[in-house]
């Protein structure tokens, strides 16, 4: 949608140049789009070209040929550590229900949990309307970290939500809680027929995996699988494939250390645990996560994209689900903290550079 392009592009300095880096499919370019956003954390396409961004603070904004408007009606958060208002991801139907899914730490007794909504945006774009929290944890903590907070739209409508431990680590194991799970309601909150503990009186039926110590990164494939990327302690940063059921290890599997003492944390195998497809040791600090369609650069097809925070790059990962390997590590150094990373329709890829408060569009340079 190149529309957008030149839409956005009044948003930032007339100044502002495109910058030039070189890939393994060639050169690339990458414009500013937006800037002087705070703490940024998540942008989501809807039809018609514009684009909706979350600030971790609260604010949810939306980007068209008019500028950067808030939106009103938004949900309170607790915008504490690492809380606030996270994911924003446009139904798949958007066209003709213009639902919108967010997630955010809601404010509860006794400090906050990771909570998923939806609303309708009004025809002007200017509000949300008809806002229903359809989920929220059973356990609220004071901790201000590891809440999670991805969205994805499964093919059949269903909602996978990513909840970390909250700093609790062996309640990663527990499936009487919230914490360090992925969880999957459908579109009214009710619970799927297929979840694999619904029928299980000690488990948490929205539950479809554990063992997961903060996952920030969720996307599906064009099979309809979906892939997770994991924050682990010191090392230990993870790719998973979560399946119905499964347990993925946390805390008693991880490749990481301690921040401390740098002892290991757990092993680095057990029975029952499934293993990641991939995992980084030292830590990138994984957050926004693409499957990749190919349509720019078509050797790219079904590869991972994955926004790094720590190592200041998006990451390509080339396999399949019996596992994955870093290809490259695309404009590693030149922007801060790269919290998202989204597609757009016409095949350039959008991320997030948290600390300048910015959005950037990586485009195939003119000349290749």
């Amino acid at each position: 949608m190149r529309p957008l392009v030149a839409a956005v592009l009044i948003l930032v300095p007339a100044t502002a140049l495109a910058e030039r880096h070189d890939t393994s499919e060639g050169a690339v370019e990458v414009e500013r789009m937006a800037e002087g956003l705070v703490v940024p954390w998540s942008l989501g396409f809807l039809p018609d070209g514009s684009m909706m961004v979350t600030e971790r603070r609260g604010r949810l904004l939306k980007v068209d040929d008019g500028g950067i408007s808030p939106v009103e009606g938004v949900p309170e958060v607790r915008a504490r550590g690492q809380g606030g208002l996270f994911d924003v991801v446009p139904a798949r139907d958007f066209a003709q229900t213009r639902t919108l899914f967010l997630s955010f730490a809601e404010p509860r007794e006794g400090g906050s949990g990771t909570a998923l909504a939806t609303a309708r945006l009004s025809d002007d774009g200017a509000r949300l309307e008809d806002l229903t929290v359809i989920f929220r944890m059973a356990e609220a903590s004071g901790s201000g970290q590891h809440f999670g907070g991805r969205v994805v739209e499964a093919e059949d409508g269903t909602l996978f939500l990513t909840i970390g431990d909250r700093g609790e680590r062996g309640a990663a194991q527990d499936l009487g809680s919230h914490r360090g799970k992925v969880v999957r309601v459908a579109r009214d909150g009710s619970i799927p027929k297929d979840n694999p503990f619904r029928e299980d009186p000690a488990a948490r039926p929205e539950i479809w995996s554990l063992g997961h110590r903060n996952d920030q990164g969720a996307a599906l494939a064009p099979d309809g699988a979906l892939w997770t990327v994991m924050h682990g302690p010191r090392g230990g940063d993870a790719v998973h494939r979560p399946q119905a059921g499964v347990n993925y290890g946390w805390p008693l599997v991880s490749y990481g250390v301690e921040y401390g003492s740098r002892r290991p944390v757990g092993s680095t195998e057990a029975s029952g645990v499934a293993q990641p497809l991939h995992y980084w040791a030292p830590s990138i600090a994984p957050s926004g996560l693409v499957v990749y369609s190919g349509r720019l650069w078509p050797e790219w097809e079904g590869d991972l994209l994955v926004g790094a925070l720590q190592a200041d790059a998006i990451v390509r990962l080339e396999g399949d689900a019996s596992g994955v390997a870093e290809a490259e590590r695309l404009l590693e150094g030149a922007y801060e903290r790269i919290r998202d990373v989204r597609e757009a329709p016409d095949g350039s890829v959008w991320f997030i550079a948290e600390t300048e408060g910015a959005i950037y569009r990586m485009g195939p340079a003119d000349d290749d």
